[in-house]
């Protein structure tokens, strides 16, 4: 199962308990500030959703690894690459 399908068995899980519950569909009486806390319950968890992701990227971005040796490798390609078209009368 791909991650994809993973994550939408997930939604459609919570979707359709969310919708039960929310529409009364199960018979439960919900004491009313059970019921207020349902409705905006897809809202907060987008907005928790939201934090995570951004979390998870600055995380990334600060705990990078630099790869000196690469760039080192790629500036001396470039290096060459001006070399050969600046033989072949091109100007920088």
């Amino acid at each position: 199962m791909t991650k994809l399908a993973q994550w939408l068995w997930g939604l459609a899980l919570l979707g359709s308990t969310w919708a039960a519950l929310t529409m009364g569909a199960l018979g439960l009486e919900l004491p009313s500030s059970c019921r207020e806390v349902l409705w905006s319950l897809p809202a907060y968890l987008l907005v928790s959703a939201g934090c995570y992701a951004l979390g998870t990227v600055g995380y990334r971005v600060a705990t990078f690894h630099d790869c000196e040796d690469a760039a080192r490798e790629l500036q001396s390609q470039i290096q060459e690459a001006r070399a050969d078209l600046a033989r072949k009368g091109m100007r920088f």
